[in-house]
């Protein structure tokens, strides 16, 4: 079992928890050769398992993530009735929230449902370091299939939490668009500094 050290993430979900941080230390190498800068990096036990499956395509990781979050998910006991996984901002040929979602909602006899859209193609946050900004590009991205969600118990799921930004944009629209009772946050992991 992997071992983890949780955080909790506030926002204007009911209550919210990372796993543990990606990244423990990084010491910054230079720049490549396409200038784009490079970091040796020691990372938590649960990051280094979510670095394996996004960026390696390591799905023998994916069991081991979700038993660590089912195993969190039941000593916490937000009494869940569906599973939301964040819409992937970048597109991979395994999207990895969704393969974690799967398997969490497997782990906990949960259903978890792809219930939001992008009402426009959205705009790359990666680089986006002012939280306003942020906010801005996020406003009104996100709409809410309410079949899905109205009066539901929602666990709002996604591998790594940065500023808050988009996750605050996605529980604001469960509560305004999706009638969700309440809602939940859980994400494996969160940057160490949240900007």
């Amino acid at each position: 079992m992997v071992q983890i050290q949780q955080r909790q993430i506030l926002g204007k979900w009911r209550q919210g928890f990372a796993l543990d941080l990606h990244t423990l230390a990084s010491i910054f190498l230079g720049h490549d050769e396409f200038g784009h800068p490079r970091f040796e990096s020691t990372r938590s036990e649960i990051g280094e398992l979510l670095y394996r499956l996004k960026y390696n395509h390591d799905q023998s990781v994916v069991d081991e993530i979700a038993e660590t979050a089912a195993t969190f998910v039941r000593a916490w006991q937000p009494h869940l009735d569906v599973i939301v996984p964040v819409p992937p901002s970048t597109m991979r040929s395994i999207q990895p929230v969704h393969v974690l979602a799967s398997a969490l909602g497997q782990k906990l006899g949960i259903p978890v449902a792809h219930c939001l859209t992008t009402t426009r193609d959205p705009s790359p946050l990666k680089n986006v370091n002012d939280l306003d900004e942020r906010m801005r590009l996020l406003a009104g991205l996100y709409a809410v299939d309410a079949s899905a969600t109205t009066g539901k118990r929602i666990l709002l799921f996604d591998d790594l939490y940065r500023s808050g930004a988009t996750m605050n944009e996605i529980t604001g629209a469960l509560y305004d668009q999706g009638h969700a009772a309440d809602v939940f946050v859980l994400t494996n992991t969160r940057t160490r500094s949240v900007r």
